[in-house]
């Protein structure tokens, strides 16, 4: 798959002498979804504003499609949709008027129908003529992302889509993101909720204090950076683990039930079959056992230093 944004040597340092990204290097691929991920102040929306062409960089190139942000801004711009994370809307005019306009804003001939669909898309049709300050804070946030795709963007930034948004809303909105992605759009989003970029991207990126920690396939990272936890379920409780098996790993659960044991599973050996043996040894039963995998919400609280 090609790169659609390549980001070389990138930096921003602002007037004010703080630096908010340091010499960042990554790309993103054609049609892919992409997680950008980390902390609050780690760089995430001045890299985003950078490739939007809203923040002038210090140092370093952005190209969009082999076309350079700042050279070629006009024919970069039209190629990217953007969904800020704040509200930035005109509360006083329809729906359909709105995302209208915002065709028109990027040149493109009115084409009422595209717009419809994108309506439709998003389950705005039927408040295409109200008053966007008459929605709810949801809608108001569809509302956002239907202007953002008013001029047919072939790549989509997503600045916390979902904030604010209940649960109903965040799964529909998440099918129009997938369709999206169907028709070949790429779709660079940032989010707290961290299950949702587990569940939808393709690759992740987390970024912490300025610098790119890890670029990686979603799959690839939680099965390298991952652990894995057996759960053994006591026949007896304990009150306190035995002293022949604390040099072991294990954690007895707060109800004295279960013993819990974290393994490597990139390690050659995992030492479960040598745990079960010392098991034994103490005269522990086990009378079950489960296995857990880490989340990405764990492997990304380890990588940003549990901020």
């Amino acid at each position: 798959m090609s790169s659609i944004i390549s980001i070389s040597g990138l930096s921003k340092t602002y007037q004010g002498g703080f630096t908010a990204l340091k010499s960042v290097d990554f790309e993103i691929e054609k049609g892919e979804i992409f997680a950008l991920l980390g902390p609050n102040g780690a760089g995430k929306t001045t890299m985003i504003g950078i490739i939007c062409g809203l923040v002038t960089p210090t140092t370093g190139t952005v190209t969009v499609d082999g076309h350079d942000i700042l050279r070629d801004f006009r024919q970069t711009r039209s190629r990217i949709g953007l969904v800020p994370q704040e509200m930035s809307i005109d509360m006083f005019g329809s729906v359909k008027a709105a995302v209208s306009f915002s065709r028109g804003l990027f040149g493109k001939a009115p084409d009422p129908a595209y717009v419809e669909q994108v309506l439709k898309d998003l389950s705005l049709w039927d408040k295409k003529d109200s008053e966007i300050r008459a929605l709810s804070g949801g809608m108001k946030r569809r509302v956002m992302i239907a202007k953002a795709l008013a001029h047919e963007p072939d790549i989509l930034f997503l600045d916390e889509p979902t904030a604010g948004v209940d649960v109903e809303l965040r799964q529909s909105m998440w099918q129009v993101i997938g369709r999206l992605r169907e028709r070949g759009v790429t779709i660079i989003l940032t989010t707290h909720y961290i299950e949702e970029a587990e569940q939808m991207a393709d690759r992740v990126g987390v970024i912490n204090k300025g610098e790119i920690v890890v670029v990686e396939e979603t799959g690839a990272l939680m099965h390298k950076m991952g652990q894995k936890r057996l759960t053994l379920q006591l026949a007896e409780p304990l009150t306190e683990l035995p002293e022949a098996l604390k040099a072991d790993g294990l954690e007895l659960a707060a109800d004295g039930t279960a013993l819990h044991f974290d393994y490597d599973t990139q390690a050659e050996r995992t030492g479960i079959t040598t745990l079960l043996a010392r098991l034994n040894e103490a005269g522990l039963s086990v009378r079950d056992l489960e296995t857990s995998q880490s989340s990405l919400e764990e492997i990304f609280v380890g990588l940003v230093g549990g901020k």
